[in-house]
């Protein structure tokens, strides 16, 4: 996306933003907009945002897939890699080059996953207001280019945007309100994920098609993503409601079993045999 074309997407993506901060927002939702939307802007292949915890542990909120998801799943279980340190220094680290021998000695786990999925760079911004950091947007490349300075300080801006939706109308002295407010998305996400993985194994279809659908009807449904999945875990919303996406592979039916051979009636004895 270049030119004029994307300064009217970007302009549009604000615009949309702006839109979603009202009293009592889905921030699950707009985080997982704005990783898509990173994806779409800066040319990346994909976009996770990641939030600290109430134990100052990282924990993903949003990703744009399911690489992506599980790339940045296995680099904190691990405690390494650029996005873990962006956290911990609230400092960028962009254009890191995953095949460099530097970089596999720096992260040798999350080097030789990342390049295992098909990333070859990554950079990873922090999501910060003023001198707090509360996360990070990690983004992945599977081109071998650099992004130039524009595009990072968009990729920055997005991060930005990321913050104050999530510190929306908090301070930073309001920590322990903060924190609760991190702690509850945190555990929202946890329920989302479960839903994802419950309508991916009975619509036989990718967490991503299962998540894009579940996520529709709660939008047309002005519907928050934690209580429809809330529901759903709950037993008390029947998923039949939410239209399969067009990847749901319909589940085998039994073959009906083949109708009894009708028995065959008994020959009549002739005379002869009943004077026997």
């Amino acid at each position: 996306m270049i030119g004029m074309a994307r300064e009217q997407r970007l302009a549009e993506i604000f615009v949309e933003v702006a839109d979603s901060l009202v009293e009592d927002f889905d921030v699950i939702d707009l985080l997982q907009r704005l990783s898509t939307r990173c994806v779409e802007l800066l040319d990346v292949s994909a976009a996770g945002i990641l939030l600290v915890d109430a134990h100052g542990e990282l924990q993903i909120i949003a990703a744009s897939d399911e690489h992506a998801r599980l790339l940045e799943l296995f680099a904190l279980q691990h405690d390494q890699g650029p996005c873990v340190e962006c956290y911990r220094t609230g400092t960028a680290r962009t254009n890191i080059d995953l095949t460099r021998p530097e970089t596999t000695a720096a992260w040798p786990h999350f080097a030789g996953r990342a390049r295992e999925t098909g990333y070859v760079s990554t950079h990873a911004l922090p999501l910060r207001l003023r001198n707090r950091v509360v996360g990070a947007l990690n983004l992945f490349q599977s081109a071998p280019h650099r992004l130039g300075d524009a595009d990072i300080a968009l990729a920055q801006a997005l991060a930005d945007v990321a913050t104050i939706a999530i510190l929306q109308q908090r301070t930073l002295e309001q920590s322990h309100i903060e924190n609760s407010q991190l702690a509850t998305a945190l555990t929202s996400r946890i329920l989302v994920e479960q839903v994802k993985g419950v309508l991916a194994e009975r619509w036989n279809t990718s967490v991503d098609d299962a998540f894009a659908a579940f996520r529709s009807y709660a939008r047309a449904h002005q519907l928050r993503l934690a209580d429809l999945a809330t529901r759903i875990i709950a037993g008390g919303f029947d998923t039949a409601s939410i239209p399969a996406p067009t990847s749901a592979v319909p589940a085998t039916e039994p073959e009906p079993a083949s109708p009894a051979s009708p028995a065959t009636p008994a020959t009549p004895a002739s005379p002869d045999d009943r004077t026997r």
